[in-house]
C-alpha cells in the first residue's frame, strides 16, 4: 500500500529530508504522525533519486497461496489509494517503531481460484476487484544500525503487521464457473454479505505481499540516507 513508504519512513524517523518532511524528535509523536500525514502524498509519488518507486498504483505481479482448502492465484495486480491512507497512530522506540494506518483502496487484476470458499465451492479464473473500505493495518517494524563510510545507516532487521477491515469488503470475480450466472450470482452474494470471514480467508497474503513490499521500498531509503541526516538529536 503505497502511502505505506511515508508511514515507513516516517515511523522509522524521525526525518528531515528532501524539504517536505517536517523533522521530529522520535519521542514526539504528535509531530510524527502530522509529518508523516502531510509527506504521504508526495512520497506516494516515488523518490526516483533514491529508487523508491512510485506506489499508487502499486503493481504486485503475483500472489499464489493455498489456504483452508482454497487455492487462489492473483496476478498482475494493481493496487489504488494508498495515496489518501491515514495515520492514526505513530510510536517510535529505540529499534522498533509501531504504526496504525486506516486506508481505502481498490484491487484489480487476474484472478484463478479453485476450492471452498468456507463452506461455498468455487471455481473460476478471470478478471477481479476487491474494494477495502476502512482497512486498519497495524505494522511493527524493528530495525537496527550499521556503520558505513563513518556514517550509521537504519536496516530493518524483521517485522510484522495484522490487518482488519471496519467498514466493508465487496467481491468481485469476473468468469466463475464458466461464466454460469446463477451460480457466478450466489457465491456473490454470500462473499458479499460475509465480507469479515471471507476476507480473513482471501485478503492476508494479499495484504502481506502489499506490506512487503513497501518494506523493500524504504529499505531503498535508509541505504540512502544516513541516521545523522533524519533524527533531530
Amino acid at each position: 500500500m503505497k502511502g505505506l513508504v511515508v508511514i515507513f519512513v516516517i515511523c522509522v524517523l524521525g526525518v528531515a529530508q528532501g524539504g517536505f518532511i517536517t523533522p521530529c524528535k522520535q519521542e514526539d509523536t504528535a509531530c510524527l504522525k502530522a509529518s508523516a500525514q502531510a509527506a504521504l502524498p508526495l512520497l506516494a509519488a516515488g523518490v526516483p533519486e533514491m529508487g523508491i518507486s512510485v506506489m499508487d498504483p502499486m503493481h504486485v505481479d503475483q500472489v499464489k497461496t493455498v489456504e483452508a482448502g482454497l487455492a487462489m492465484d492473483f496476478r498482475n495486480t494493481y493496487v489504488k489509494g494508498l495515496k489518501n491512507c491515514k495515520v492514526l497512530k505513530l510510536t517510535r522506540h529505540p529499534h522498533r517503531t509501531d504504526l496504525d494506518l486506516k486506508c481505502s483502496v481498490t484491487m484489480d487484476g487476474d484472478y484463478t481460484l479453485g476450492g471452498k470458499l468456507l463452506i461455498m465451492p468455487i471455481e473460476g479464473s478471470g478478471k477481479y476487484t476487491i474494494k477495502i473500505r476502512g482497512i486498519v493495518v497495524k505494522i511493527q517494524l524493528n530495525v537496527e544500525e550499521k556503520t558505513r563510510d563513518g556514517d550509521k545507516y537504519w536496516v530493518v532487521d524483521s517485522w510484522k503487521h495484522v490487518a482488519n477491515v471496519e467498514k466493508g469488503v465487496h467481491f468481485k470475480f469476473r468468469n466463475l464457473f464458466n461464466g454460469n450466472r446463477q451460480l457466478s450470482d450466489a457465491i456473490h452474494e454470500f462473499a458479499n454479505q460475509n465480507w469479515q470471514d471471507i476476507f480473513q480467508e482471501v485478503a492476508p497474503p494479499i495484504v502481506k505481499a502489499i506490506v512487503a513490499k513497501i518494506v523493500a521500498e524504504t529499505t531503498k531509503l535508509f541505504d540512502h540516507v544516513p541516521i545523522k541526516d533524519l533524527v533531530i538529536q
